[in-house]
């Protein structure tokens, strides 16, 4: 059974950092892309970063020069350090791998990031 479980959130002032993590079992995720999408209220779930199984990245406008997808194969665990955070990124993030062929797409619970002085 696969289980994607994020944690990290939190509240955090303008300007301040958090780092958040998803923890994979009964999966090797390092053999598939990864993502992590956010949901702000009234909002649709937008993509804001991948990482594919050679390592290459991809950043929404809005992530990119301050978040960093990353992962610890060896952990099982994929992580988005985020810097530099504004109000804008208060949201619900989840962490993703997509569906394949014979294979469904997964999703975390969600851990909550509230950006607010």
């Amino acid at each position: 059974q696969v289980q994607l479980v994020e944690s990290g959130g939190g509240l955090v002032q303008p300007g301040g950092s958090l780092r958040l993590s998803c923890a994979a079992s009964g999966i090797i995720f390092s053999a598939y892309i990864m993502a992590w999408y956010r949901q702000a209220p009234g909002k649709q779930r937008e993509l804001i970063a991948l990482i594919t199984s050679t390592g290459n990245t991809n950043y929404a406008v809005s992530a990119k020069g301050r978040f960093t997808i990353s992962t610890d194969n060896a952990k099982n665990t994929m992580y988005l350090q985020m810097n530099d955070l504004k109000p804008e990124d208060t949201a619900v993030y989840y962490c993703h791998i997509p569906s394949g062929p014979g294979r469904r797409a997964y999703w975390g619970q969600g851990t909550q990031v509230t950006v607010s002085s």
